[in-house]
């Protein structure tokens, strides 16, 4: 599939996933956001409308402001080429595969770095820092996080060598996930725990969202999930319902 259709069909399908996961929560609500009370759905309205604005400017960033130097790098990388993925000779299908997994691999280390590094964690907080946590939480990041993460992108994609096509596979997959993740919902036990061997379910990323640091310095992974087992920062949570989510103490760094 060219990467102009991708990227063509990438926010309609992020809009859909979206509006699938809020009818879910809606429906089926996994905790009691909100307080239940007279007012919970215009705290609600607000809350969503509030992440989903904030997801739509930093979208609007990456896109006026980076998406040309990534495509540039891209282009630059196959001309010469340059990369890990030009280095080797690998078949078609290996070589995709081989994209997606560099490309996620960044993503966990560029996640965990987030969350070990003072000057990046004082953005990342602000993600961190939603008390009611829902599938538009997967909208709301510091525009100075979106900006960092942009410009270190260009090194990475120039070492990794992927195409454009497999670069926007990667994101429209990325994100569908990354709200799936964030959705106030449960899954039955055992459909979690398959889901969990390949990607992140809601169950380990509501444990990456709890106050409890030593909570949320776990679970990095953003869309496969083995690479917190690989580097045994994976954390599971025996009583889903008692997790709070947020930054107790805003003004702290790592």
């Amino acid at each position: 599939m060219p990467a102009n259709t991708v990227n063509a069909i990438r926010l309609p399908a992020a809009l859909a996933v979206l509006a699938l996961l809020v009818l879910w929560e809606t429906l089926w609500p996994f905790l009691p956001l909100y307080g239940g009370g007279p007012h919970a759905t215009r705290e609600r309205l607000v809350h969503g409308g509030r992440n989903v604005a904030i997801g739509l400017v930093n979208g609007a960033v990456a896109r006026f402001g980076f998406l040309g130097a990534w495509i540039a790098t891209m282009e630059w990388s196959r001309e010469y080429p340059f990369g890990v993925l030009h280095w080797i000779a690998l078949p078609d299908w290996l070589r995709w595969t081989a994209a997606i997994l560099l490309l996620d691999c960044w993503t966990y280390a560029w996640h965990r770095l987030n969350h070990t590094v003072p000057g990046l964690w004082r953005f990342h907080r602000l993600h961190h820092s939603d008390r009611q946590m829902d599938a538009t939480t997967a909208n709301r990041f510091h525009i100075g996080e979106i900006v960092l993460s942009s410009i270190a992108r260009v090194p990475v994609l120039a070492l990794i060598g992927c195409s454009m096509e497999q670069f926007a596979v990667y994101e429209v997959a990325l994100f569908a996930v990354v709200q799936f993740q964030h959705a106030n919902i449960g899954l039955p036990d055992a459909l979690d725990r398959a889901l969990r061997v390949v990607i992140v379910t809601p169950h380990l990323h509501k444990v990456h969202h709890s106050v409890v640091v030593a909570e949320q310095n776990t679970n990095f992974s953003s869309l496969f999930s083995w690479w917190d087992r690989a580097a045994r920062t994976q954390r599971l949570s025996s009583n889903q319902s008692a997790i709070v989510f947020g930054v107790d103490d805003p003004s702290s760094i790592r």
